[in-house]
């Protein structure tokens, strides 16, 4: 695994090396110094290695004893989260003599069933802590996000609401992993909360396929830097916008960092965007 970009099957299976580990692979304690001292091997604190070229975000964890955990995994995966501004990481109850923790760490003390060595918590626990850590709004686009990419199915998401206070279960209706975004998500609960129907990922003809059509007429696009960016896409877009007018359809395209910084402002302009509804 290397800090270029791991798979979440790297990730996830990711486990720090015991010195008995090592002695079984034949690395004695004056080879491992002296893998230590060229680079090699790195010691994240007392009876814990990883290789050189262990994600970061893992050896991070690794040296405060923690597992990476909740939004610090899942964005790590792919997955949506709203902010990564600090580390979450898993404990296990009762653990002493840990290094002190940066004020940016948040500690999720709970009891794990992964194995002693694990440098990452179970997906599905870490989704639950990744909910009661969010909005639900947020939690949802998180799910929303894991289920489409694949990473838990509904099988999955069912475990990750056994876990969580029976209050979360409102959330569960809410859940489509049709959305391809985040914001995508977003927008959907915000429109819904309007009193919209909103269709997912409608196929038009000659268009191609949208993100959201709300009530019949109104196509909403949630464009994001990674797709839009340059003059082929914007040619793309307004080519497709054209069509879909000779259709009879409006269409609006959002901007993600609206979406996600500015959501007041944003649902005025929708609320006034649908007050012109056909």
């Amino acid at each position: 695994m290397t800090a270029a970009g791991p798979t979440a099957v790297d990730l996830l299976s990711a486990e720090y090396l015991p010195p008995s580990a090592l002695a079984r692979a034949g690395v004695k304690r004056q080879t491992r110094a002296a893998l230590v001292a060229d680079g090699s091997l790195l010691r994240l604190r007392r009876g814990r290695y990883v290789r050189a070229g262990t994600h970061a975000s893992l050896v991070e964890a690794g040296r405060l004893g923690g597992r990476l955990d909740c939004v610090s995994l899942l964005a790590e995966l792919g997955v949506f989260v709203r902010t990564r501004h600090h580390l979450h990481l898993q404990f296990e109850p009762g653990t002493t003599r840990l290094p002190l923790r940066p004020g940016t760490t948040r500690a999720h003390w709970r009891s794990t069933h992964v194995r002693r060595e694990a440098m990452c918590a179970d997906l599905v626990e870490a989704l639950a802590q990744a909910c009661r850590c969010q909005t639900p709004r947020d939690a949802i686009a998180t799910l929303d996000s894991a289920w489409h990419l694949g990473l838990v199915d509904e099988n999955g998401v069912e475990s990750v609401f056994a876990r969580l206070p029976r209050r979360f279960r409102a959330l569960r209706p809410l859940l489509d992993p049709r959305s391809e975004a985040g914001p995508e998500t977003l927008v959907r609960l915000l429109l819904r909360s309007l009193g919209c129907q909103v269709a997912i990922q409608v196929t038009l003809r000659g268009v191609g396929r949208v993100d959201l059509v709300v009530d019949g007429w109104l196509i909403v696009e949630c464009d994001s830097l990674a797709f839009h960016e340059g003059w082929a896409a914007q040619k793309r877009d307004r080519r497709r916008d054209l069509v879909a007018a000779g259709l009879g359809y409006t269409t609006i395209r959002l901007l993600a960092e609206d979406i996600m910084y500015r959501p007041d402002e944003l649902r005025a302009m929708l609320q006034a965007v649908l007050s012109h509804s056909r």
